[in-house]
C-alpha cells in the first residue's frame, strides 16, 4: 500500500523509490476501542521488523487509532526487546505469548490493567451425620501445622465457580457432590504476585461418601463432626473461620440464603454465563408482585 512521504523519512531508502513509499504493515485487526491488534505469527527479523513497525505506528497514528495490542508467541521472543525499545511495554504473559501495549495519542491512557484477580472457592460439605469434609495439606501455610480444613482450590481459566468447587472437592477427597449455593465471598489484596483475591464459600451436598485422598497435595482426608471441627484453637482464633463456621450453621439450622448460579445470556456474548443470586428472596418478590 502507499504511504505518505513522512513514512518515507521513518522506514529509509529500503523500502521508498520515486518518492513513493510501498510497504507491507503489520497485521492487525480493530479492538472495539479505537485500537488496533497485532497478533505475530510468520517469522520475521529484527532488522525488517523494526522498519515495518514504525511504518504501521505512523500509519495508525494517522488514523487516529489509540491501543496498540502486540501479540508475540514464544517462536517471535527475539521481536521482543525491539518492542519495548519501540515504546511499547509489558502487559501480560502465558505460557505460549507475551502481550506488548503502546498508546499512541497525547492524552490519557484508557489501556485497560492485567487481570488483577484469581478467583478461589471453598467447599462445605456436610453428610447425614452432621459431618463436615475436612482436609490436611501437605504444602502451603497449612503444611505440618495438623489443622483441619475445607478443601479450597483456585477456580481454573474458563471454569465457572460452582464446577471449580465440584472439581475441587473431587480432586482432592474423591468424593461426588452437587453444588448447593455461594453462601458469601471476600476479597483481599496483594495475595499472589501483587493480585487480588477474591475467595467464594461454597455449600455442597454429598452424592458419595467414599475417600480417595489426593496424594500429590493432601495429607489427609476425613468425615468429622462438625462441632469437633469448629473447635479446632485456630479457627476460633481467626475471624474469617469464624465466620464459614457461622455461616454454616445458619444455612444448615436456620433460614440463611446464599446465591445459587442461574444460567444467562448476554449482549457482550453468544456464550452462556451464570448469575448468582438469591433464589429464595427473588421467588418470593415474584410472587408478591404477581399473586
Amino acid at each position: 500500500m502507499s504511504v505518505s512521504m513522512d513514512l518515507r523519512e521513518v522506514v529509509g531508502s529500503q523500502v521508498c523509490g520515486n518518492g513513493v513509499c510501498n510497504t507491507e504493515l503489520l497485521p492487525a485487526i480493530n479492538d472495539g476501542h479505537g485500537g488496533v491488534i497485532v497478533e505475530m505469527k510468520e517469522h520475521m527479523d529484527s532488522q525488517t521488523f523494526v522498519i515495518v513497525l514504525r511504518a504501521s505506528m505512523l500509519q495508525w497514528k494517522q488514523q487516529g487509532k489509540k491501543g496498540v495490542w502486540i501479540k508475540l508467541p514464544i517462536g517471535l521472543v527475539h521481536l521482543v526487546e525491539t518492542t519495548v525499545k519501540e515504546g511499547f511495554r509489558y502487559h501480560h504473559a502465558e505460557p505460549s505469548y507475551l502481550m506488548l501495549v503502546s498508546w499512541i495519542p497525547n492524552t490519557p491512557n484508557t489501556i485497560p490493567a492485567n487481570v488483577t484477580h484469581r478467583v478461589r472457592v471453598g467447599a462445605i460439605i456436610l453428610n447425614d451425620k452432621r459431618e463436615v469434609l475436612t482436609v490436611q495439606e501437605k504444602s502451603g501455610r497449612f503444611r505440618g501445622t495438623g489443622i483441619w480444613k475445607i478443601p479450597t482450590g483456585v477456580v481454573d481459566e474458563g471454569e465457572d465457580i460452582f464446577m471449580g468447587a465440584i472439581r475441587e472437592v473431587r480432586e482432592e477427597t474423591g468424593v461426588d457432590t452437587e453444588f448447593v449455593e455461594v453462601l458469601g465471598f471476600s476479597q483481599s489484596h496483594k495475595t499472589f504476585f501483587e493480585k487480588s483475591d477474591l475467595f467464594f464459600l461454597c455449600m455442597l451436598r454429598p452424592l458419595s461418601f467414599d475417600i480417595q485422598k489426593q496424594e500429590l497435595e493432601i495429607e489427609a482426608v476425613q468425615w468429622m463432626p462438625f462441632e469437633e471441627y469448629a473447635a479446632q484453637p485456630f479457627a476460633q482464633k481467626h475471624e474469617l473461620f469464624k465466620y464459614i463456621n457461622e455461616l454454616c450453621l445458619a444455612k444448615v439450622d436456620r433460614d440463611y440464603a446464599g446465591f445459587s448460579p442461574r444460567p444467562t445470556l448476554s449482549m457482550f456474548s453468544d456464550q452462556p454465563s451464570y448469575l448468582y443470586l438469591n433464589n429464595k428472596d427473588l421467588d418470593k418478590s415474584r410472587s408478591a408482585n404477581n399473586p
